[in-house]
């Protein structure tokens, strides 16, 4: 894919005129659907490819390593408690309790009522803590609700806030308000970092998977998410192939770095190896770091303990090794 012109003298701030195309719905319109169109069979068969990867023994230590560090450990349950937030928080810091050379998670994703909690448990350890928020997971709120619900969660401490996009609005091809309603969260978000959930399984076609990455990327976000992990299907490896292409062609037209969430549905060491290599030969090594890359996972975190501590002693451990999340 060839990136789109777009005038880096412009900027990617929240609201800024990227070479005219956000001022109005038709210019936004004339840019999103003039980006090139995705050959789905090409995608899937690229995917398949690198999902055949395989990687040395020292270079799997360290990519489990990175994984690790790598994971927003989430937990986004009705039955969520403030002692099972604590509990998690506290694996987040020590995954492994018994091998203190065992990296933490890049953090702790929680419902905003439970930003303080996990912000307390977590004190200056340097794991963060992620909310989602704007009427999470469905999206269906006015701006209004949606704008308090992040100004909320950034009080109670939150370090980085993961917004839902309007699914409808863009589908019906409404993009200039889900463009204003990403600025106006980012807006709120003051000093937290802006996750843009796109919830590809809704988005149904790779094209307007690549149009909802662009849009979120101008808007002014600092990642690009796939998925809640409300809906199926979540973080397949196309998808985040095409969300790692995207942002790849955003900084190459806009001098802008743009990170990728994966979320939803990763749950093995072997799959989560299958994304850092997609990261490595899409993207580029610049975005093999938790800065750039996540891993939204509640179970992942435990099948890559599990496989660290077997490349350490050569067994397996018992059902007990890791806590049950």
């Amino acid at each position: 894919m060839t990136a789109p012109t777009i005038d880096p003298a412009a900027g990617t701030a929240a609201g800024a005129d990227l070479d005219g195309v956000t001022r109005d719905e038709a210019s936004l319109r004339r840019f999103l659907h003039g980006l090139p169109g995705v050959d789905q069979v090409g995608a899937d068969a690229r995917a398949a490819t690198l999902s055949t990867r395989s990687i040395k023994t020292t270079a799997k230590a360290q990519a489990i390593d990175l994984a690790i560090g790598m994971v927003d450990l989430t937990t986004l349950e009705g039955q969520d408690t403030p002692g099972k937030v604590r509990a998690l928080a506290s694996k987040a810091m020590r995954p492994d309790p018994s091998d203190p050379t065992c990296p933490a998670t890049a953090a702790v994703c929680v419902y905003p009522d439970l930003v303080g909690v996990a912000k307390q448990t977590l004190g200056a350890s340097g794991v963060h803590v992620a909310a989602v928020a704007t009427a999470f997971p469905s999206g269906r709120a006015s701006r209004e609700i949606k704008l308090a619900d992040t100004r909320d969660a950034v009080a109670a401490g939150a370090d980085e806030i993961d917004m839902v996009i309007d699914r409808g609005a863009f589908l019906s091809g409404r993009y200039l308000h889900v463009f204003e309603e990403i600025v106006a969260v980012k807006e709120a978000c003051g000093p937290a970092h802006l996750k843009v959930i796109l919830e590809t399984g809704e988005l149904v076609t790779y094209d307007a998977v690549r149009r909802a990455s662009w849009l979120a990327m101008m808007a002014g976000a600092h990642f690009i998410k796939t998925s809640t992990g409300k809906v199926q299907p979540a973080a397949t490896l196309p998808v985040t192939m095409l969300m790692l292409e995207a942002v790849r062609d955003f900084r190459a037209a806009t001098g802008t770095q743009v990170g990728v969430k994966p979320a939803g549905g990763i749950r093995t060491t072997k799959d989560a190896i299958k994304f850092l290599v997609t990261v490595n030969e899409v993207a580029g090594s610049d975005w093999l770091d938790p800065d750039w890359f996540r891993f939204g996972a509640s179970t992942l975190l435990n099948d890559l303990l599990l496989q660290r501590q077997k490349m350490q002693t050569g067994r397996y451990s018992g059902p007990d090794y890791v806590t049950v999340d």
